[in-house]
């Protein structure tokens, strides 16, 4: 019996119970890299939570965008209620690294926006790793880059018991060496307060406050209270409280790594000026003595993490700490102590290989010209060798696997039926110029989605290029069509939000280039136009046609609409490919009378969670206001006003959103002037 238990109505059924037999007897056989070749809404993901089960290995699954991490999150969440599902991803809404231009001479100061809430999942993310057995963390590949000594972090943490010898001067010291920040004003993740006899820390993974009372040198009580409305949650004996950052060292190790860095700064500068190089040695001496100034004074620097080395202890060229290491490792029994899961294979893969590569090339150039020393090098992500050493037993999952996942694979499982009975939907091929009475792939387009939209569907289209998509979905706009526009440039959240408005039918077209492609799960998706189709390269090959031809195999009424003025390799391969699905699938539905249907899923996001806690703070706070409110309403509204602005003047910006709605709720309360 494993911890794991999935919980929904469905049964694997089509091809899944085959393809879930396969993948774990070869599991169980010790074989190290497995591929499910499973075509579009065929239920991979559904597979492969029933192997997770039947194995019951904490699990990582990676997958090649943001946006696709937090749909299997959300869908393992579902399958898995009970167990710890988590979510990392680059914690960055924006992220414009360090760089110099030497063709210009131009110097790019790292910038960085960092999401709070991103953030805080993170930790959520390596102290369940630490805390339970029963963990699936879906992450994107930044779960290659650099994080801190699990080891250090580990044993930092801070346990609080009822009736522990400690005083509140001593809590708080040892808060502050955890990373902890101090303020006057509202708490929130990784910031503490002191308020006369007791302090109130919200920890970095959670949005709630932990109130420890004092009564003397003792916790005399610990109370968890909700962040908003003040309510007590519970009283607990005992809780756990993990750094505020990744990065944590001992006092020894932080002196042991200034010197350390001092060392290599001398050694560097002697080279430099051997070299003849007087203006980078000049500028590589200024730069590091600052920063070596900084972490003496305040523990911290613009850029530490280009000194890591020295800090983690780790040698020249020695891969980073990542959340791999985070993983629990071999078992006791010799097997492999976690199972990976690379979701749509072919791209994830390429993915974590190129990191490296074009990390060191950007480092190299700063080093090179004084503005880094050498040591920068190994502030870096995982070479694919070295990925390939850290994770476990490997399983690819994709409609199309790639050259390496079939050369590496000791065994791969096919899965072409679907549960649902849905066929791979009909592609056909139309001319992108206008001729005679055709009126152009733009206007065929519109014509077709019109139909498609009239009968309760919604419609994609791919383009080759971002302006493309941008201006596409103005013109379709203006010709009254609902459609908006997705592409890299949209923040994470945000693009969740844009797929669950369209699912939802506030929109009724999508406009994209490559980010729709590959695990977009839309079962509403009707019709979907390619253009220029024949234009031959990475968003028309092979793979890329086939996996957009899926996004229209989850409704039976899917259909696809090619646009070119020839037939390329690459689309008579896509074409015939579907096609030889099509028969396959028709044949398993004769013989066992399955009639297709649509699926149904539920629309439902990563950020429903966070909703939902937003309404229920609102609730919260309108029923603690309520008999004020009755007695005097203008005078509560008028409080709340001053503190949502207090709030917005404290960045808070998450409580002066949830003041603001339940001013708004209250207002919405008084009576109505005649």
């Amino acid at each position: 019996m494993t911890a794991f238990k999935i919980k929904n109505d469905f049964k694997p059924a089509g091809d899944q119970p085959q393809a879930i037999k396969e993948l774990v007897a070869g599991i169980k056989q010790g074989l190290r890299h497995q591929t499910l070749l499973g075509v579009t809404g065929s239920g991979k993901t559904f597979t492969v939570a029933n192997v997770i089960e039947k194995i019951g290995k904490p699990t990582l699954v990676i997958a090649h965008n943001k946006t696709l991490a937090a749909q299997l999150a959300q869908e393992y969440r579902e399958f898995f209620p009970d167990n710890a599902v988590h979510y990392f991803v680059s914690y960055y809404d924006f992220y414009q690294p360090e760089a110099y231009l030497p063709v210009t001479d131009t110097y790019i100061e790292k910038e960085a926006m960092i999401n709070e809430e991103i953030e805080r999942l993170r930790h959520a993310s390596t102290q369940a790793l630490l805390t339970r057995k029963d963990v699936i963390i879906v992450a994107s590949v930044s779960c290659i880059y650099g994080l801190g000594d699990p080891e250090e972090y580990e044993k930092v943490n801070l346990k609080l018991s009822n009736g522990d010898k400690i005083s509140r001067g001593d809590l708080v010291r040892n808060l502050i060496d955890i990373h902890y920040k101090r303020t006057n004003a509202d708490v929130k993740p990784g910031v503490f307060r002191a308020l006369g006899n007791a302090v109130e820390i919200m920890p970095i993974s959670e949005r709630v406050i932990y109130r420890v009372e004092f009564k003397g040198e003792r916790v005399e009580k610990i109370q968890k209270i909700d962040a908003v409305s003040r309510t007590i949650i519970s009283e607990p004996e005992v809780f756990f409280l993990f750094p505020a950052k990744h990065f944590i060292t001992a006092d020894d190790a932080n002196k042991r790594a200034l010197e350390s860095i001092k060392s290599e700064l001398e050694d560097r500068l002697e080279e430099l000026k051997k070299d003849g190089k007087v203006l980078e040695a000049e500028r590589l001496k200024r730069r590091t003595s600052y920063d070596l100034a900084m972490l003496r004074e305040v523990g911290y620097t613009n850029g530490i993490e280009n000194y890591s080395r020295h800090f983690t202890g780790k040698k020249v060229g020695e891969a980073p700490y990542t959340l791999l290491d985070y993983f629990p490792k071999d078992l006791p029994t010799g097997e492999a102590g976690f199972l990976t899961i690379i979701d749509e294979s072919h791209v994830t893969v390429p993915q974590i290989g190129g990191m490296f590569a074009g990390d060191r090339s950007r480092k190299n150039t700063l080093i090179e010209h004084g503005f880094r020393l050498p040591s920068a090098r190994d502030n870096r992500p995982l070479k694919f060798e070295e990925f390939s050493e850290r994770v476990g037993q490997v399983i690819y999952t994709s409609a199309t696997p790639a050259k390496y996942e079939k050369e590496v694979s000791e065994k791969v499982v096919e899965q072409i039926i679907r549960p649902t009975g849905l066929i791979d939907p009909e592609v056909s091929v139309k001319p992108i110029l206008q001729k005679g009475s055709y009126p152009g792939q733009v206007q065929d387009f519109i014509a077709e989605a019109e139909k498609a939209i009239g009968k309760g569907g919604r419609v994609m289209a791919t383009t080759l290029t971002k302006k493309m998509a941008e201006d596409l979905s103005e013109y379709l706009k203006e010709k009254g069509i609902k459609a908006e526009y997705l592409h890299s440039d949209i923040k994470t959240i945000e693009r969740i939000e844009i797929l669950t408005r369209l699912r939802k039918g506030e929109f009724d077209c999508i406009v994209g280039v490559n980010l729709l492609r590959e695990g977009i799960d839309l079962p509403e998706i009707t019709l979907i136009g390619i253009l220029d189709a024949d234009k031959e390269g990475f968003l028309r090959s092979e793979t890329s046609l086939i996996q957009i031809i899926g996004r229209a195999a989850r409704n039976v009424l899917g259909r696809v609409i090619l646009y070119a003025d020839s037939v390329t390799g690459s689309m008579k391969y896509a074409i015939d490919e579907t096609a030889r699905r099509r028969k396959l699938q028709t044949a398993y539905n004769t013989k066992h009378g399955i009639t297709p249907k649509t699926i149904v899923k539920k629309i439902k996001d990563i950020t429903d969670t966070l909703e939902r806690e937003h309404h229920h703070a609102v609730d919260m706070l309108l029923e603690t206001d309520a008999a004020l409110f009755k007695k005097s309403p203008k005078k509560v509204i008028k409080q709340k006003m001053k503190e949502m602005e207090e709030a917005v003047k404290n960045l808070d910006f998450e409580s002066a959103a949830i003041i603001r709605d339940e001013i708004r709720a209250l207002e919405a309360r008084l009576p109505k002037k005649k």
